[in-house]
């Protein structure tokens, strides 16, 4: 089944400035091993995405336009765990395109957005980022890996302003139109998030609470990976951590744009049977669980206890799960946070 987010369209322009430099994540980055990431290709990208590092909110597509976007909202960064293959394929991603040809890795540092090979780079290196990140996290060495393979992305399937993972195939697929989806890092990232909860239970997402609990992670994890990308590399963020793709979100909401937030009020009885409006509900308990807890502590739990969850699993049970991992991993005092927050969303049975 298709996990799938609608996105319009829309165009403008701004202005240009200088370029950000740097070879790898800044915490990964000792002087030692300056050397080693200078020596990967560096690719010119998005620092998450243009709204989110300029702060300005006025920005529009412009048709694929490298003009509508200042120089100053891309940065050069290292496409790591390639396989010398000379394509954009590595140890967790592989990229192919439906349009366009396919990107060389001796040109990464130079495509820029009006180029179809620019959202390929774009893709490989978040969803390599996201998977480094569960690395990170201790998934695949400590604790069970989470999609600890090499993921399959089509850009520009279908021509169309939408993406979606589809379990078929394990495969992402990233649509054009308006703002090129895989132009802004959280909507790659949510996508990817979908591919874990695959990964972690097959066939994830058959019931309407599981489906609104997928669409949550996504948007949760959006956010996490692009915080971590901004801290570890040294990025600004100019635009509102709570806030889900700031600029594929400028042709279908109003400033400051958003598609989705993990911030918001909903609770349990706000549900309205949409996966993506009653994912705020669950979007939102997992980022109080990060204000509780830190990113680290909070994001170990929420990814562990998705291995316990059942396809078609509810909102109660998946609550009840995270708060038994949490009392598992961590003891009472993160159990406690984490039923907090639950109960906040006045999620039922959590007392």
């Amino acid at each position: 089944m298709a996990r799938r987010t609608s996105r319009g369209l829309i165009a403008a322009a701004t202005t240009t400035a200088a370029l950000f430099t740097l070879a790898g994540p800044v915490s990964a980055l000792p002087s030692a091993a300056d050397a080693a990431y200078a020596g990967l290709p560096q690719a010119r990208l998005f620092m998450v995405n243009p709204v989110q590092s300029s702060g300005d909110q006025s920005l529009a597509d412009g048709k694929d336009s490298t003009g509508a976007v200042p120089a100053s909202a891309y940065a050069l960064a290292a496409l790591r765990n390639l396989d010398g293959s000379g394509s954009l394929s590595g140890k967790w991603a592989y990229v192919r395109s439906e349009t366009g040809a396919p990107a060389k890795i001796t040109d990464v540092g130079a495509y820029s957005r009006t180029d179809d090979q620019f959202e390929q780079v774009m893709a490989y290196f978040w969803v390599n980022e996201a998977q480094e990140y569960l690395q990170g996290l201790g998934f695949g060495s400590e604790l069970p890996g989470a999609n600890d393979r090499a993921q399959p992305v089509r850009i520009n399937q279908y021509g169309a302003d939408n993406s979606f993972f589809t379990d078929k195939k394990a495969e992402i697929r990233f649509g054009k139109g308006g703002v090129d989806d895989a132009e802004d890092a959280e909507v790659i990232v949510h996508e990817y998030g979908h591919a874990v909860h695959n990964a972690q239970v097959p066939g994830f997402g058959t019931s309407p609470e599981a489906g609104a609990i997928g669409e949550a992670f996504g948007d949760y994890l959006a956010v996490e990976v692009g915080d971590h990308a901004d801290a570890a590399y040294g990025w600004p963020r100019k635009a509102d951590l709570a806030c889900v793709a700031d600029w594929d979100s400028i042709s279908y909401s109003t400033a400051p744009h958003c598609l989705r937030r993990v911030d918001g009020n909903k609770v349990y009885a706000d549900r309205v049977g949409e996966v993506h409006a009653d994912g705020e509900i669950w979007s939102r308990a997992l980022f109080d669980i990060r204000g509780a807890l830190g990113a680290r502590t909070a994001d170990r739990i929420i990814v562990n206890a998705q291995f316990g969850f059942r396809p078609d699993t509810s909102f109660q049970d998946a609550a009840l799960t995270t708060i038994a991992t949490a009392q598992r991993m961590y003891g009472k005092s993160a159990a406690d946070a984490v039923r907090a927050a639950f109960k906040a969303r006045q999620i039922p049975g959590i007392a």
